[in-house]
Formats: structure tokens, C-alpha cells, sequence
């Protein structure tokens, strides 16, 4: 197991998901987790589900550029969840199918329906993974799932990442197979790098997350001024690059780096 840790930077804990994919090392880096098995003795979806046309991808994610009101948040959550209801449309056309779940836990002052639904937004832009074509993605509300989202306390972040020995001490993400764990600090609180720039902060942690669920390690810098790889741990510090969120640029060419252990 590989680790790699940062104040504030999300921890990766990397165990492909997939089923038919070989299991790749448990990691932590810019997100990471682990929890309770997916469908298992949790309380029903409650919100209703987005709906988005047949696959095709979202131009921006969803969300805006500008500052968002502020939620307060409960240091240590109660271990309950809301689910996200409903199932989306598939999100890309290539590649294994991976089918997820989004939950968000009891205390943390948002919305379980509004997160989904800019998580779908996410997966489903061709700046994403979906434009590698080795992966498309559905968000469905019921086992069985490839990958779960939680969205939790940095208290219960703590105690999910802790199974798998990760002291994230309540500032950094997960994530660990099939699970991907978001610390409700940095999804509210953003990073330095991206100050007033929740849309571009939460593409960047739904990217990168996704990308280690997908098998793939931390990138470098690749040049002073170019853009950041979204596998990258960017906010550990940029090195010279610009913050960007993106697996691939506008013209649809890979943003990558060199591979940093």
C-alpha cells in the first residue's frame, strides 16, 4: 500500500473497482475512502434523480465560477445517509460500464439531489473519462453498484479512511474500492488553488478520484504555465502549472505530466 499524504490534499486509496480490472495498490493522495458496503443496511433514497440526455456529455460542470453560499457542517457526523434517487442516463459510450451511487450523510448542510446531480454532470463532460473510452458511467440507486460516492463529516471521513490505516485528521479525502470518500471540508471549503471556484474544485476531486477507481497514479507538472493534470496533486502546489480540473483539454488531447510515485 502506497501513501502519499498532505494537509489538505485528498488521499487516494486505490483498489480498482471494476470487476473484471486487476486490483490496483491502496493509495491516498487528493480524495480517497472506504465505507460500509453499498446497499447494505442504509436508509432509502429520498431525493429525485436528474435526468440528462441520452449520454451526451455536459459543456461545464455543473455548478458556477462564483463564490457559493457557505453551509455549516457538523464536525463528526451520525454515520446516517441520504441516497440519491433515480437513475441517470449512461454517461459515455466506450469501455467497461461502471454503474455508482451517490450518498451524503445525515449533518453536513447540503443537499444529497444537488450533489448527485453536478457529480453527473462531471462524469458525463468529454473534458472527463469518459472521453478516454475505457470507461462510461450510470448512477443508479440500488446494488449492484461499481463504485459509491460518500460524502461525509471529516469526523467520519476519519473513522472510513482509518479502516484501511489513513489518518486523513479530518482534512483530506479517500477513497478505496469500490468506494470513493469525500471530505464535506474540502468539498465546502475548497483549496487554496482554487479559491471561489467550486465547479472547477469539485471536477477536480470527482476526476481525480475517479481516475485512481480507473487504475491511474499521480502525475507531474509537465511544464512551467501548462495546465495541471487532473491526477495531479494540485493542492499540494502547483509547481509552476495553472489549476485545471480537466482530463483533456477542449480540442480533446490528454493533459498529462510526468508520473510521480
Amino acid at each position: 500500500m502506497a501513501l502519499l499524504m498532505a494537509a489538505g490534499v485528498m488521499v487516494w486509496v486505490v483498489n480498482a473497482v471494476l470487476p473484471a480490472s486487476p486490483t490496483p495498490p491502496t493509495t491516498a493522495s487528493d480524495g480517497a475512502h472506504s465505507a460500509p458496503e453499498a446497499g447494505t443496511g442504509q436508509e432509502p433514497p429520498t431525493s429525485p434523480a436528474p435526468t440528462d440526455a441520452r449520454g451526451s456529455p455536459a459543456p461545464q460542470a455543473a455548478g458556477s465560477s462564483a463564490p457559493a453560499p457557505r453551509a455549516k457542517y457538523v464536525e463528526n457526523g451520525p454515520g446516517t445517509y441520504r441516497w440519491a434517487e433515480g437513475t441517470s442516463s449512461r454517461a459515455g459510450t466506450g469501455g467497461r460500464l461502471v454503474r455508482y451511487g451517490v450518498k451524503l450523510e445525515d449533518g453536513t448542510g447540503l443537499n444529497v439531489h444537488q450533489i448527485a446531480t453536478e457529480i453527473d454532470g462531471i462524469l458525463r463532460d468529454r473534458r472527463g473519462w469518459i472521453n478516454s473510452g475505457e470507461a462510461s458511467f450510470q448512477r443508479v440507486d440500488s446494488p449492484p453498484y461499481d463504485m459509491v460516492v460518500h460524502v461525509v463529516s471529516p469526523g467520519t471521513t476519519d473513522k472510513l479512511c482509518g479502516a484501511w490505516g489513513l489518518d486523513t485528521r479530518g482534512q483530506v479525502n479517500c477513497a478505496s474500492r469500490p468506494d470513493l470518500v469525500v471530505n464535506v471540508r474540502r468539498w465546502i471549503e475548497l483549496s487554496d488553488q482554487y479559491p471561489d471556484r467550486p465547479a472547477d474544485y469539485h471536477a477536480l476531486i470527482i476526476n481525480h478520484e475517479v481516475g485512481h477507481v480507473l487504475g491511474h497514479g499521480h502525475r507531474g507538472c509537465p511544464g512551467r504555465g501548462k495546465p495541471a493534470p487532473a491526477m495531479m496533486q494540485q493542492i499540494k502546489g502547483l509547481k509552476g502549472c495553472s489549476a485545471n480540473p480537466w482530463v483533456y483539454d477542449e480540442e480533446g488531447r490528454l493533459i498529462d505530466g510526468p508520473p510521480k510515485p
